[in-house]
């Protein structure tokens, strides 16, 4: 009985644990932000000290280029965001497509089984700048008339067909996540093949992939500006343009600040999925 006595509540042990870990927490931030500005501060110390830091600066950080090519740069971002929003839900539907041939389980659909694998083994191994390349110059080679060679279409074309493999194989590992017995349970409720698919399958699995398929969404928006290459003036050729025309680098800095001002906060955002998802299924 007196051992009892001194045995200490759980809610006691529980409010001491949580103190402890946040003390870990702060201890952990304060030596990050220590880490963080030490090293920061050596970068802009150290490196103004290199030898070719002015030519570099004068090349690639002039204040007057970045601000007279800025506007223009960002007038030609435009196009990047056009072309990635028209391509997103080419990209969706047929990604889903080629994922529901891959996991097509009637026999007489075999054949589509063989082909969604071999569009996935394709278009996932050739790179998309060079499929920019062979779609964006050979198909208009072949002598179409105006609209239809035109490199805003084709580019678009190798665009969808490179990330629909990836969204394909994306949706195909969140439809498989979801347990047989919920398959099997809509079956003996009476709904067929196609509806238990439509109704029960697919709604989970599209919420289940929606992170990892943020980050292809990504990387889809920084590939857009590969397109230059076959034509379009976006912002990486209106980049390019201004530097032969000022012989000064400064504007793709501009270029690649445009890009990070996206970038960055859809990738914290999907990480924001992630781990959402992530605590949800813990």
């Amino acid at each position: 009985m007196a051992a009892t006595g001194h045995r200490r509540a759980p809610d006691q042990v529980s409010t001491r644990r949580a103190a402890y870990e946040a003390r870990q927490r702060r201890r952990a931030n304060m030596i990050a932000g220590v880490s963080t500005f030490g090293v920061l501060a050596l970068l802009l110390v150290l490196v103004p000290l290199a030898p070719g830091w002015q030519a570099v600066k004068a090349s690639f950080f002039d204040g007057d280029v970045f601000l007279r090519t800025f506007p223009g740069l960002l007038q030609a971002f435009v196009l990047d965001v056009a072309i990635f929003a028209w391509s997103v839900p080419l990209i969706f539907a047929l990604g889903l497509a080629i994922a529901l041939a891959r996991g097509a389980r009637n026999p007489a659909l075999f054949p589509l089984r063989i082909f969604g694998a071999v569009y996935v083994d394709l278009f996932r191994g050739i790179p998309v700048v060079l499929l920019v390349y062979l779609v964006g110059f050979g198909i208009p080679g072949l002598g179409l008339p105006r609209p239809w060679n035109s490199p805003y279409i084709w580019g678009t074309v190798a665009l969808v067909l490179t990330y629909s493999a990836y969204v394909a194989e994306v949706l195909r590992s969140g439809i498989e996540s979801i347990h047989a017995s919920q398959r099997n349970a809509a079956i003996c409720l009476g709904l067929s093949e196609r509806d238990t698919m439509r109704h029960v399958i697919l709604p989970q699995a599209i919420r289940r992939v929606v992170p990892a398929n943020m980050n292809m969404l990504v990387a889809l928006q920084k590939d857009v500006a590969l397109l230059s290459f076959i034509g379009p003036v976006e912002i990486l050729r209106q980049a390019g343009i201004y530097k032969s025309l000022l012989a000064n680098f400064t504007p793709y800095v501009a270029a690649a600040i445009i890009f990070l001002c996206v970038t960055v906060p859809a990738t914290r955002y999907a990480d924001y999925l992630l781990n959402k998802d992530r605590n949800a299924r813990s």
